[in-house]
């Protein structure tokens, strides 16, 4: 092992504070609660608006279903803190009483919760939830918890809020193929429904949450979303009693977490310009926007107004940071950070800060990408592309625990946004559709030309590796790029797609539509996709590893590696127990990380 500036270990310690979720502010401005898994065990906390030390508010939030949000939700009376669990046996709505009295279970739904909100007047709830198979809309009485469903039909129905009047209900309607959504507007008893907005073709494989939900300006008039009809996903508007959207300020970037402010006057929002993402404020109907915060580098997110308006919450963190709890004044952009979850002892100043890149693909597209190096470049090391999930994800300049332990073990390590990435447009997005393995592979190949182009990169030893679709581009490396990478390391992976039909969750089985077309219409491009019927050209040493989850089923990589078995060729296969079939686990991830540098050590340190 390389002689590093931090150990395994103080880099694992490297750990945001602040979950993902959105912090909440009070209703009295008061106190800003958040999600943190400070103590070893997810909790709600709070702590006060001009800083100080946290308080933990429960006991024991415990597990949420992938779909569902942490985010805890203030009632306007500041009589509850709400918050989703499904420590009960399934999702649930919880209730924290502001009082210190005992938690109370306020749903009993008996189905997967896709999200919620308060009414103005904090007597109820509306929940997205699946109790009846699709996603359907519930009224849910505050304290009784007595439910009334509100929508009923195949169509996924997520997203729910209510009209800042408490009148009515606006909400998300997905259709069968979560390509087009609808904005849908009715009364609180599920009357009177009507479509706000139509909006097309953003494919969305997590149950609407891409989209998002629609806010509505304080005043009832205006309600905004996400779209990707002018080419890149940004925010738009349209009067809630129809008429024509308009972008709220167009950018060739991608933005999100689109808020209004309490006197709607402004929407704030992030924009995401090649990774980093800044807080930006607009006017609705001027067409242009200006950064509140925008320090360079680094990703803000996760926005949330004061209760007067002068200022905004949200999370923010860079390449060697984790996330954490800022605010940021509307009147002067004073930031200032309430929680820090960066260790003592200079361990931060010891990691690397990557550097932005781009270079030149095979037909002449352009790949950016984040380029981690070593301090010293007067040696030579081996260099490894790392590559993202999704395909419809990115690079931010957000930490990268697991990239800054391989560069502390002696790589050069290269993020490439390949195509098929988010957050360089809609065409750029969709250039690996019914292709993959094939101008995202080659990507990677000329990602893989460029690290040969540097001086401190050993040409001759060059290894692949990444997570899910990560996992399945390292598949395709192995089995329809032979010779090129001398090691390749398939995380939670799938090798092959028409055997994984029945047996893939329902999103999972979306996104391949969406990407190769029907099964029944298009098997050829399944097959071809398949990394799994071109093992015998495989001539890469492997490492297929995944946790023992069976969401999905643990078989799509363990198949992969006995079939590179059965060929005889070079294969090392590992599962990480006590974990999902993606391994999240603290010491599993430990463990991974230990493993995969000592099997690249063995081929690529030779």
């Amino acid at each position: 092992m390389e002689k590093t500036g931090a150990t395994l270990d103080q880099i694992m310690s490297i750990r945001p504070l602040v979950g993902v979720e959105t912090p909440q502010w009070s209703p009295d401005g008061a106190r800003i609660a958040f999600v943190s898994s400070l103590g070893g065990t997810t909790n709600l906390w709070s702590i006060p608006t001009q800083g100080g030390f946290p308080t933990r508010l429960t006991v024991n939030m415990g597990d949420i279903n992938f779909l569902a949000s942490r985010a805890p939700l203030w009632a306007s009376n500041d009589k509850f803190l709400s918050y989703i669990s499904k420590k009960s046996g399934i999702d649930e709505i919880w209730l924290w009483p502001t009082d210190g009295s005992e938690e109370i279970q306020l749903t009993h739904l008996g189905g997967l919760i896709h999200s919620m909100s308060w009414a103005p007047d904090a007597n109820s709830v509306v929940v997205s939830c699946n109790r009846h198979g699709a996603y359907e809309i519930y009224l849910v009485d505050v304290p009784s918890g007595e439910a009334k469903r509100l929508t009923e039909g195949p169509l996924y129905s997520v997203n729910p809020v209510f009209t800042p009047d408490g009148v009515s209900i606006v909400y998300v309607r997905l259709d069968d193929k979560w390509e087009d959504h609808d904005v849908i507007i009715m009364d609180r008893n599920g009357e009177n429904s009507r479509i706000v907005v139509m909006d097309k073709d953003l494919f969305d494989y997590t149950y609407g949450k891409i989209f998002g939900a629609p806010n509505v300006s304080y005043d009832g008039k205006t309600v905004v979303f996400r779209s990707q009809r002018s080419g890149y996903t940004n925010i738009w508007t349209a009067p809630i009693d129809g008429g024509e959207p308009k972008a709220l300020a167009p950018d060739e970037t991608e933005q999100d977490n689109a808020v209004w402010s309490p006197s709607g006057q402004y929407v704030a929002f992030t924009s995401n310009y090649n990774g980093t993402l800044e807080l930006r404020v607009a006017e609705p109907g001027k067409g242009t926007s200006k950064p509140l915060f925008a320090p360079g580098v680094g990703v803000c997110s996760n926005l949330q107004w004061s209760p007067d308006g002068s200022s905004i919450v949200f999370r923010y963190g860079t390449p060697t940071t984790p996330a954490d709890i800022w605010t940021v004044s509307l009147k002067d952009g004073i930031a200032a950070q309430l929680t820090n979850a960066s260790p003592g002892g200079g361990l931060t100043e010891k990691l690397t800060k990557p550097e932005k890149i781009t270079f030149q693909s095979f037909d002449g597209m352009t790949i950016h990408g984040y380029l981690y190096s070593p301090a010293d470049k007067t040696r030579v090391y081996p260099g490894l592309l790392y590559i993202h999930g999704g395909p419809t994800n990115q690079f931010y300049d957000d930490l990268q625990i697991n990239v800054q332990y391989l560069v502390q073990r002696g790589y050069v390590v290269l993020l490439p946004n390949i195509r098929g990435s988010s957050g360089y447009g809609k065409a750029f997005e969709e250039a690996n559709d019914r292709d993959w393995g094939g101008g995202d592979l080659k990507d990677a190949i000329a990602g893989a030309e460029y690290l040969k182009g540097l001086g401190y990169v050993d040409a001759n030893n060059i290894g692949i590796t990444g997570r899910s679709y990560g996992g399945i581009l390292s598949m395709c490396a192995i089995s329809f790029a032979p010779g090129v990478f001398q090691a390749a390391v398939p995380i939670s992976g799938y090798g092959d797609f028409p055997d994984l039909i029945s047996e893939m969750e329902l999103r999972h089985n979306k996104m391949q539509v969406h990407e190769f077309g029907s099964f029944e219409e298009h098997s050829d491009v399944w097959y071809d996709c398949s990394p799994f019927y071109k093992i015998e050209k495989a001539t890469t040493p492997a490492f297929i590893v995944h946790g023992e989850g069976k969401d999905p089923s643990s078989d799509a990589s363990r198949l992969f590696a006995v079939e590179m078995k059965r060929l005889y060729k070079t294969v090392e296969y590992k599962v990480y127990h006590n974990d999902g079939y993606y391994v999240d686990a603290p010491a599993n991830v430990r463990q991974l990380l230990l493993d995969v540098a000592d099997f690249l050590d063995r081929y690529l340190k030779n």
